[in-house]
């Protein structure tokens, strides 16, 4: 490959615009079949800001790799709220249930260091503490002892 690019472009929404149009400028692309492609693999991430990995050759061919939003975005999507709380240890911005919180430990899976489901809940319940989302009506912030003591084997089984 002749170069790689890597930019953060809202889902759905990249326009040959900045930050993805004077990165690919200079370079023997056609901008519009990029932006066209990044659209379409980005479609279900609609608005969220997803990393997006762009490697061209000299010939003007190009591909893309889209990965996985950042799993504050996801939690933000899922739990339909703008930004984290001020004080996250006392004022919660939403609440999301356990199974709320594997569809997203699933999503991220990729991204993860966690080898199964369960541990994964455990790393998303870090992010909800670190934002002031709540799981469960509880603070985020005991979700791995509950983890832990199996309160939620049940939801969280492979």
């Amino acid at each position: 490959m002749a170069g790689t690019i890597e930019v953060l472009v809202p889902g759905g929404q990249a326009n040959p615009g900045p930050p993805l149009g004077p990165e690919l400028g200079p370079t023997p692309v056609d901008v519009q079949d990029v932006v066209s492609e990044i659209n379409e693999e980005t479609a279900a991430f609609d608005g969220m800001e997803v990393p997006v990995t762009v490697e061209y050759d000299d010939d003007g061919s190009f591909s893309i790799e889209v990965g996985v939003p950042p799993t504050a975005e996801l939690i933000k999507d899922e739990a339909g709220f703008e930004t984290g709380s001020g004080e996250p240890q006392s004022e919660f911005v939403a609440d999301l249930s356990v199974e709320q919180v594997k569809t997203i430990a699933e999503q991220k899976s990729s991204d993860l260091l966690a080898y199964d489901t369960k541990n994964a809940a455990k790393e998303i319940g870090g992010t909800c503490a670190s934002l002031g989302v709540t799981i469960d009506g509880e603070d985020a912030r005991t979700f791995d002892d509950r983890v832990d003591a199996g309160d939620y084997d049940d939801v969280l089984a492979e």
